[in-house]
Order: structure tokens, then sequence, then C-alpha cells
């Protein structure tokens, strides 16, 4: 099977059982072996008490970009460490971009970049995520 179809077919069936990334409203732009495109929209009940979003939110969103890049290889991939760093505030009703690009990759351990833009294309958050690769194939 051609490695950007396996890819697909493996965020596919992640996304018809992550009810989380569903409530978010993740949309997949765009997805390979290692790199991944998502859009979303903030909605109302996204928000904190400051009226702008909860920072959980674009930690998830950038979450399920690291999901999805780092599992298309075909191994089930999972978190091992993560931060964030929040650059713009964020509001309802924008509507979000996140690429997910890899920095390495090795049998063990695959780190990733993710940014998070708004729709004036304003850097909004940054991402950096290290998965651990188990032995483990995802079966389609």
């Amino acid at each position: 099977m051609d490695k950007d179809l396996l890819a697909k077919k493996i965020v596919d069936k992640m996304m018809t059982e992550d009810k989380f990334s569903q409530w978010l409203g993740i949309q997949v732009v765009s997805v390979k072996q290692g790199h991944c495109i998502l859009k979303m929209k903030i909605r109302e009940e996204m928000v904190n008490g400051f009226k702008i979003a909860h920072g959980g939110i674009a930690f998830s969103f950038a979450d399920s970009a690291l999901a999805f890049a780092s599992n298309g290889y075909g191994r089930l991939s999972v978190a091992l460490e993560c931060s964030i760093s929040f650059a713009v505030a964020v509001n309802i009703n924008d509507e979000l971009t996140c690429e997910a690009k890899e920095l390495s990759l090795t049998n063990k351990t695959g780190t990733y970049h993710i940014e998070i833009s708004n729709q004036k294309n304003e850097k909004v958050a940054f991402f950096k995520g290290t998965v651990y690769r188990t032995s483990k194939e995802w079966s389609i």
C-alpha cells in the first residue's frame, strides 16, 4: 500500500474512535507519514472566564495533530512528553490551522514541532511533542 494512503487510512480509523477530536470539530486537511494539517473553529463553549479559548483547547488540537502525524507510519505511537507556548490569544469564531512536522524519527521515538495559526495567519501557539513508537502495528 502507498505510504500516504496508509497514513490516511490510519487517521480515518483514529478519527472514527476519537470522540474528543470530533467534539473539537477537527477537520483533517492533509495527512502524510510524519506530517499533517488540521483545521477547527473556536466555539463559545471552548472559552474560559476571560472569554478567550482555554489553553487546553489549543493543547488538545496540537495533541491530535501529534497523534495523526506520528501514527501514520503504521506503528501505534503514544505521547511521552509535550509542551506548548501561547503567543496570541484565541477568540470565539477564530478559525485555527494546525501543522505538525516531524523533527526526528527513530525506531523507538519521534519528535514533532506543531504550529497553530489563526485566520489572520498569526502564529497563536507552538507545541513540541515526543512520542513512543510501540511495536504494535495498526490493523486497517
